[in-house]
């Protein structure tokens, strides 16, 4: 298709010729009919073309965003918990919406601008040379500079993009905080100092867009001057051998023409030279994300954890976060009995919930084991390790769906009646019998439209459903009042019967139940 529009484009400007020779000169009769039909052909051929290339393109472009995207959110989803907590979630968002626009708006209009554009110069510097080779080399003496603007604001482009993505993380970090903390910002009156924050993230942002699109214009104003300097020397060069007859005026013009068409695809060549920098940063960031190495990975070659008791030990286990040199839990020995609740106690920032999260391989010690009946957790795929783990956490985890749905996330296979059961066991069903669709309510972004202590009800519901030997308690009812507590206390007692559990609590509420407990 680039092919037909290139010699279409060429056909034009070679149509001229004759024009003007037969039918204005010689005043061809037969030529000033067929000349303007070979024109409209040549001009709806063109157009067909580039609406077919365009539209390919087009879809094209968003198949590979689509692709970009999928491959992402898988990358992301198999991602280590310490690569996520150390970057913001806006800083992902930007890579998402800004990163693979950018490769986007290359394939749909880059590809396409560089083979129409690139064939349709090869075109037409050919009949250039085909029509008066000394013209065509004199044509050509500015293609050079114009090369050299390219490359030369290229990269100038290149690392104003970057500094527009970091921009855009910023300001997405910042209007992902606002979303989040909306209530303690009204309750501190704060809402003047957020928006102060988030201006002179945009500001930033607009700074470094305008740079950017700057640089972009910059191309524009050279072009026009180099053109306006070849069409000069041309039209004197011109005058020069038209006096010494080595051409005629209808020569004159259809050269013109297809000189004047050829710095067209020079000019779109040095901007899609632009847009080729942009997506390559584009590139870069997302592939910089993409091909990060994960310390925890699931290897399927990996026996599955065979559970047999359910012992759960560490031994000798040490740990720091990142590189720091403080040690968050040092040289730890715990032996937690199969089906006993064992229950973790001390202040704050003593390593119990470090010590939760080394089980499911949220993190791996830097040194000594956890071993589950005697199998190191390292040594079996951590699919089956997760897979008979369930966890109930203080920060409770919704989704923004139905009540069922959240429940189900346990087991998407699962009967209405299992669902019905486990709510029931989590004492949950109470409280979702009385919501206006039961359960198929939507609850909101992470439960907004439920209180704490149901929240809690639907967590443990949730585990009851996913029936695991081994239950995590992270401070599940530490934020609750009294009567909620209770509730959420009687789920948890059916939730940990005969499965080993690791309890982090301060209450002695549910201190007083467990079997062991671990100062």
């Amino acid at each position: 298709m680039s092919v037909v529009v290139a010699g279409s484009t060429s056909a034009t400007a070679y149509l001229l010729d004759p024009a003007i020779k037969k039918i204005f000169i010689d005043q061809d009769k037969t030529y000033a009919f067929l000349v303007p039909i070979l024109i409209i052909v040549a001009f709806t051929s063109k157009g067909i073309s580039l609406y077919l290339a365009r539209s390919l393109l087009i879809i094209l472009g968003h198949r590979i965003q689509q692709k970009f995207l999928n491959e992402m959110t898988d990358s992301l989803l198999l991602s280590d918990l310490e690569t996520i907590e150390t970057k913001h979630s806006g800083k992902f968002i930007a890579h998402f919406l800004y990163d693979v626009g950018l490769i986007q708006s290359l394939v749909s209009t880059g590809i396409l601008n560089i083979m129409k554009d690139s064939i349709t110069l090869v075109a037409l510097v050919s009949l250039m040379f085909y029509q008066n080779w000394k013209l065509a080399l004199f044509s050509l003496i500015m293609m050079p500079m114009a090369v050299f603007v390219a490359k030369s604001l290229g990269k100038r482009v290149g690392k104003a993009s970057v500094a527009c993505a970091e921009a855009m993380g910023n300001f997405s970090t910042i209007l992902t905080e606002i979303l989040k903390a909306t209530k303690i910002i009204k309750i501190y009156q704060k809402e003047k100092h957020e928006g102060e924050k988030a201006g002179i993230a945009i500001k930033d942002l607009t700074d470094k867009n305008i740079k950017m699109s700057k640089i972009l214009i910059r191309a524009t104003p050279v072009m026009e001057i180099l053109t306006g300097i070849m069409i000069a020397g041309f039209i004197y060069f011109s005058g020069f051998l038209i006096a010494r007859g080595e051409i005629g005026i209808n020569n004159f013009f259809s050269f013109l023409a297809a000189m004047m068409l050829a710095y067209q695809p020079i000019r779109s060549l040095a901007t899609i030279n632009m847009t080729v920098y942009q997506g390559a940063v584009g590139a870069e960031r997302i592939f910089g994300l993409m091909d990060k190495k994960n310390k925890i990975r699931n290897n399927e070659n990996y026996p599955d954890l065979k559970i047999t008791k359910s012992d759960l030990d560490f031994k000798n286990v040490n740990f720091q976060y990142g590189s720091g040199k403080i040690a968050a839990i040092k040289n730890i020995n715990i032996n937690m009995e199969g089906g006993k609740i064992t229950a973790l106690v001390g202040h704050s920032g003593a390593g119990k919930s470090t010590i939760l999260n080394l089980i499911p391989r949220f993190y791996d010690p830097q040194s000594g084991k956890v071993l589950i009946d005697n199998q190191n957790i390292k040594d079996v795929s951590l699919s089956s390790l997760r897979k008979n783990i369930s966890l109930v956490s203080q920060d409770v985890i919704l989704f923004d769906d139905t009540v069922e749905n959240n429940i189900k996330y346990a087991k998407l296979n699962a009967t209405k009646d299992e669902i019905i059961k486990a709510c029931e066991l989590a004492a949950a069903d109470e409280f979702i019998e009385n919501l206006p669709l039961k359960y198929n309510t939507l609850i909101g972004e992470n439960g907004i439209r439920l209180s704490g202590g149901e929240k809690q009800r639907l967590s443990i519901a949730r585990a009851i459903l996913k029936n695991s030997p081994l239950v995590l308690l992270d401070e599940a009812t530490s934020s609750l009042d009294s009567e909620s507590e209770a509730k959420v206390q009687n789920g948890i007692f059916n939730l940990t019967q005969n499965k080993t559990t690791l309890v982090i609590a301060h209450r002695f509420s549910t201190i007083n139940k467990a079997d062991k407990i671990v100062l």
